[in-house]
């Protein structure tokens, strides 16, 4: 068994309360990472579908003919942002009406006309529905003159935005607090395990050790500990997504990689946090 190895397990053995503390505190950090991301990335999924069916809706003055709305819409579809124009008649729109309010259904056939309007809808691009979309798209159709208003939902896509990039924030400042909390256990249990080999430590000097063979055990061990730190954080982050899933809010799982991603990072982590220690406190030795 190679020395690095050998001298990782007796370490384990030696103080392992400090080594699952030290996990522990990792995997509290990327567990709350989790947390967030779990919710960045359902809000992410519900935003994309809202955003499929995102649309401009330009009402027309009854006044309008019919060969004007057709060139306004060859002239739409060929914009960049356009996927589609579609053109609801005053009587579509009121069919319409008919079919999504059934409780006004004997208002509408009292009606001594149609008061609805006919209208253009336009939707977007993929890439293109966004508040800047949107817009453009918007002041193109105030321009032609037998458009009577413009209608669309800027306002709550801009919403969801911006709660998605407050989640960011806080993943950033909750995330990092958490990790600083790791590093500084980690680099406690690393001066401690120098601390109780420093005998051991300057014998190795004197016969000769180089200072990576004397450090390589306590990488080897932050390494393993960071990487039982993502491990925790990824069983506690899916045992939280099962319990929302089956008793709060249908939750969609996150992708495979993100998982691997903070395990890899919880292994970085233990890693950097042991080098860091670790060079320091032997210039004590």
């Amino acid at each position: 068994m190679p020395h690095s190895l050998r001298e990782t397990i007796a370490a384990f053995r030696r103080a392992p309360l400090l080594v699952m503390l030290s996990a522990m505190a990792i995997g509290l950090s990327l567990f709350v990472a989790g947390l967030f991301g779990l919710t960045a990335h359902n809000l992410q999924r519900a935003l994309v579908r809202i955003e499929e069916r995102v649309e401009v809706v330009a009402y027309l003055k009854d006044s309008v003919a019919q060969s004007d709305v057709e060139a306004a819409r060859a002239r739409l579809r060929a914009l960049p942002e356009v996927a589609a124009v579609q053109y609801v008649s005053k009587d579509d729109a009121l069919a319409a009406a008919m079919r999504d309010l059934p409780d006004f259904q004997d208002v509408f056939r009292d009606l001594d006309s149609n008061p609805l309007p006919a209208s253009l809808e336009v939707r977007l691009r993929p890439g293109f529905r966004t508040s800047a979309g949107v817009e453009a798209v918007a002041q193109r159709l105030r321009a032609y003159a037998f458009v009577d208003d413009v209608r669309f939902g800027r306002e709550w896509v801009d919403k969801i935005v911006s709660i998605r990039r407050i989640i960011a924030a806080g993943v950033s400042i909750i995330g990092g607090a958490f990790a600083a909390v790791a590093a500084i256990v980690i680099a406690t249990a690393v001066r401690i395990a120098v601390s109780a080999r420093r005998e051991e430590i300057s014998i190795m000097r004197l016969v000769g050790a180089t200072a990576g063979f004397i450090q390589r055990p306590f990488l080897l061990e932050g390494l393993i500990t960071g990487l039982l730190g993502g491990g925790i954080a990824a069983g506690l982050t899916y045992a939280a997504y099962r319990i929302i899933d089956q008793s709060l809010y249908r939750l969609e799982w996150l992708p495979s990689w993100w998982m691997v991603a903070g395990i890899a990072v919880g292994a970085a982590f233990g890693f950097l946090s042991s080098a860091v220690a670790v060079r320091r406190h032997l210039r004590a030795v």
